[in-house]
């Protein structure tokens, strides 16, 4: 399963090495891309900015418009599918107090506020995740997504990772299914997805893998570029 499973411990260490500092208006991107970063496609201009080079795009859907993942498996006939809507991507703001509040409350000594890398800023992406298939499934977005300002895709830390599992526990306690844990035929829950890009920088797409990895022995796996802001 995926390394969103971890306890909230793993959570709680990974943040104490995180120091307290404010968001800040630096640095941007290039496309060659900083340290953390993984290579997008293309020149900024082109319509596949964004998804990984040599990555078939199944579809470029927007903000709310619901895609289809389907997952299938070397070993058994077994084949997933989900249907997943992006709702909203909030970047550049406080996560969420509640979500850290229950955090804090699963552990013994609360941990300090996360706070991003200097110049960088968080960015919660926030989708839902239907299980459309024929069988119980996860799926969770910390080994199958990018988050990409033009030709620069910026994968999810441990750390980064560890906080949006945070989230899943959160509306697990109010009553909501967890994609990340596993939900039946039929039901659905919110996946998130924390990412930091550069303070400043708006994020221009979203890379969803329709696999459990970006890449797996079969090479690239292919994807949906979602746009978050409009085309020309």
């Amino acid at each position: 399963m995926s390394s969103r499973g971890s306890t909230f411990a793993a959570f709680g260490t990974a943040v104490a090495l995180l120091t307290l500092t404010a968001c800040s208006s630096a640095t941007t991107g290039t496309a060659s891309g900083p340290a953390g970063t993984v290579p997008a496609a293309v020149a900024t201009s082109s319509p596949d900015a964004g998804a990984p080079p040599g990555a078939e795009i199944l579809g470029r859907p927007g903000v709310g418009e619901p895609f289809t993942l389907t997952i299938g498996y070397t070993d058994t006939p077994k084949l997933d599918e989900f249907e997943v809507t992006v709702d909203e991507v909030r970047c550049g703001e406080p996560l969420d107090p509640k979500v850290l509040a229950h955090a804090a409350d699963s552990v013994t000594v609360p941990s300090p506020t996360p706070t991003p890398e200097d110049g960088k800023q968080f960015c919660v992406v926030t989708m839902e995740v239907l299980n459309t298939g024929k069988g119980e499934a996860y799926w969770s977005a910390d080994g199958a997504a990018t988050l990409n300002v033009d030709d620069t895709a910026y994968s999810p830390t441990q750390s980064d990772n560890d906080l949006a599992k945070a989230y899943e526990e959160y509306r697990s306690d109010q009553g909501e299914a967890d994609p990340s844990s596993g939900i039946n035929p039929g039901s659905k829950g919110p996946e998130h997805g924390i990412f930091q890009i550069p303070a400043g920088d708006k994020p221009t797409t979203l890379w969803v893998a329709s696999a459990h990895l970006l890449e797996t022995i079969n090479g690239v796996e292919p994807g949906y570029l979602v746009q978050l802001t409009p085309t020309d």
